[in-house]
């Protein structure tokens, strides 16, 4: 059998950042066979990442990438904050960016079935994906993407790495730009008025329908005129209406300029936005709430059973 020698862990380590007992172990499997070895590593974080597979991702990263018309955003999420500031994780998604633009995969399967590698991971990005979970010891997901290949013009803006924004538009670069960042602050569900989904508008209509109701039994518990079902249903149409301004882009008041719309603005610079597309990081996970006494005590009692 091969002598297995520090400096043969170290580098094996180098490689996998594995730790440095399970090097040592991998060497001594694979009789010095560095490339066996690694092989072996990479059996061993595959069966990580399928461990790790059931935690929730709530953290993570936006990643945009943009080349003429053609682009591509992911929402590429992680259990902590930590790791979204990795390095490595980083890397992955953007380049998952780059390949949602360049081949426009129908759904994260085929996503990550495209030929990726990085971090002596490969040959596909699923297998990067794996590699990481098993290298950093934490889940990763690619939750979401689109690519954009319409032939619109394409302007971004990412708001760090949580909020990102594409804008397809024809036009002014630098007032589609504006737009993005006006959408990353803003917040809009939908481009007009006539887009916003229906089912936002009706639970408005209800939530409207409900403080005219509280009014009224306060009214009439105080002794004071209760109003007319028509002037009821006005006051819950004006609500919707002020409602349905606030969370469309176009009637939006411009962060740049709150004295005109957004719409107004883009008229005054020749720009029409043809559509946008939002992600903010986590948006509608529900994140776990950890009870770390608890955690403790479970711990606890499974190193009692064992012993």
């Amino acid at each position: 059998m091969a002598a297995i020698t520090a400096s043969m862990v170290a580098e094996l380590r180098a490689k996998t950042d594995a730790p440095m007992m399970e090097c040592k172990k991998a060497l001594t499997e694979a009789d010095g066979d560095m490339a066996k070895a690694e092989e072996l590593l990479r059996v061993k974080l595959g069966t990580k990442a399928g461990k790790a597979a059931s935690r929730i991702t709530a953290e993570g990263v936006v990643a945009i990438f943009i080349e003429g018309s053609t682009g591509g955003m992911i929402e590429v999420n992680s259990e902590t904050d930590f790791v979204s500031k990795n390095d490595s994780f980083i890397a992955m998604a953007k380049a998952a960016a780059e390949l949602v633009a360049k081949h426009g995969p129908a759904d994260v399967v085929a996503l990550g079935a495209l030929p990726y590698s990085q971090d002596s991971f490969g040959p596909t990005l699923e297998d990067v994906r794996k590699g990481l979970i098993g290298k950093i010891g934490e889940n990763m997901t690619f939750r979401r993407f689109k690519a954009f290949q319409g032939g619109n013009k394409l302007a971004s803006y990412l708001h760090g790495t949580r909020i990102g924004v594409v804008v397809e538009y024809e036009g002014d670069e630098v007032a589609a730009k504006d737009v993005a960042m006006h959408i990353a602050a803003m917040k809009p569900v939908a481009l007009t008025s006539a887009e916003v989904p229906a089912e936002l508008i009706e639970k408005e209509r209800a939530v409207a329908a409900g403080k005219a109701a509280e009014d009224a039994a306060k009214a009439q518990a105080e002794g004071k005129p209760v109003q007319s079902p028509e002037i009821v249903s006005k006051r819950i149409e004006g609500a919707v209406q002020k409602f349905l301004k606030e969370v469309s882009l176009m009637n939006q008041a411009f962060v740049k300029n709150d004295k005109q719309t957004v719409e107004q603005m883009l008229k005054e610079r020749g720009t029409s936005v043809k559509a946008f597309t939002l992600y903010v990081v986590g948006e509608g996970i529900e994140k776990k709430a950890d009870d770390f006494a608890a955690e403790v005590a479970a711990q606890v009692a499974a190193a009692k059973a064992s012993a």
